[in-house]
């Protein structure tokens, strides 16, 4: 069953026209618990079409991000882009971040320049409110300074995770209290308790002990990562 996790539409100037202006539009942009469906879908953006600008551009890009975090106001017009409110007579650009069972997938649909979607991404995180806008800046410089492919291993980079499925992803802290075979809504576990969960949970999956070989180095590193979610949070 495919759902919808995260979108954002950015509004901008169509190539033919030499004003420059990005607005935004339609945005489900969900942060909690950090980074967030949303989070993961604004660094996307960021990372997908960073690569189109010049370095002058980027190195604005940083300084953006920068002041976004730190909740200045952005004077306009900036990197030769005005931001507004009015979308009259603006080309559409849409993303999605979309779920499949347990598998993450981006949907980017850009008609616009680089930097635009780079400056709409930025935009809405300035968006979000002030307890959460630091954060999501973080993820965008995490993001700006991706190379490689927007896969899972990009969303590890973002959400500082070894598991990008999506149950881990929405509520780590229920993905880890299952995975290491405790009740959820039961009291918090204390670390001897987590260590004992872990080291049963590491003996069952090993193939020495009759876990399954083909599977055995999935479930280890789930374990691991249930593990250092549940001693963060203790």
């Amino acid at each position: 069953m495919t759902v919808l996790l995260a979108e954002l539409e950015i509004f901008h100037t169509r190539p033919a026209v030499p004003t420059r202006r990005v607005a935004l539009g339609h945005m489900v942009l969900p942060v909690d618990p950090a980074p967030g469906f949303g989070g993961l879908l604004l660094g996307s953006v960021v990372a997908a079409h960073l690569g189109g600008l010049n370095d002058d551009q980027a190195a604005d890009v940083h300084r953006l991000i920068l002041e976004v975090g730190q909740g200045g106001r952005i004077v306009q017009p900036r990197l030769r882009h005005r931001f507004q409110v009015d979308r009259h007579g603006l080309a559409v650009s849409n993303h999605r971040l979309i779920g499949d069972g347990d598998e993450i997938s981006f949907d980017f649909n850009s008609n616009g320049t680089d930097l635009s979607q780079v400056l709409g991404a930025i935009y809405a995180a300035e968006r979000l409110a002030p307890e959460y806008r630091r954060n999501a800046a973080d993820v965008l410089q995490k993001a700006s300074r991706w190379r490689g492919p927007i896969g899972a291993s990009f969303i590890a980079h973002l959400a500082g995770s070894q598991t990008t499925t999506l149950e881990a992803l929405a509520d780590p802290l229920g993905w880890a209290l299952s995975t290491l075979g405790f009740e959820l809504g039961s009291k918090k576990p204390s670390k001897r308790e987590v260590t004992s969960k872990f080291r049963k949970g590491m003996r069952d999956v090993h193939p020495d002990h009759g876990g399954d070989r083909d599977h055995a180095a999935k479930a280890m590193s789930d374990l691991a990562e249930a593990r250092r979610i549940l001693s963060a949070k203790g």
